[in-house]
């Protein structure tokens, strides 16, 4: 499979997703007018890692006499960044289990669609014929069409 080598034809779902919101869209229309209708849409909370996190980091003893080292603050923002992706794998999973499609588009930013790829079951994995990434998850519908139709 090549990124950006799909064809979006009538039926082929689309997940447009970041760490804080997914959409998912089914294409209504066809591989020269796409209309995405939306199927699904989630979203969490996720402020950065300074507004979650209320502890300083931790410090650890080191070998010498008196010698201590500070342990690097946990990324909370990315690690609720991760789980909103194997969160909407799932989803994907449970949609992909009951026949509710049968080729899909992954559209999200890279770290995120490199979290969905490792998190996606194998029957879900089966029915990507295209991946995209980019974060457009703030675009109108109508610009998410326009770019993904030019570039299947």
């Amino acid at each position: 499979m090549q990124e950006m080598d799909f064809r979006l034809d009538k039926k082929v779902w689309v997940l447009v997703a970041d760490g804080e919101k997914a959409l998912f869209f089914e294409n209504t229309g066809n591989r020269k007018t796409p209309v995405f209708k939306v199927v699904q849409e989630l979203e969490q909370e996720n402020p950065p890692t300074r507004e979650q996190g209320t502890d300083a980091p931790g410090r650890m003893n080191d070998s010498g006499p008196g010698q201590r080292s500070s342990v690097e603050q946990t990324d909370w923002h990315r690690l609720a960044e991760d789980r909103f992706a194997k969160d909407a794998a799932e989803l994907l999973y449970k949609y992909a289990h009951n026949n509710r499609f049968k080729q899909i588009v992954l559209c999200a930013a890279p770290r995120i669609l490199g979290e969905l790829r490792k998190e996606l079951h194998a029957e879900v994995a089966d029915k990507v014929i295209g991946e995209v990434p980019k974060t457009l998850t703030n675009h109108p519908v109508e610009k998410i069409e326009a770019i993904l139709s030019s570039s299947s």
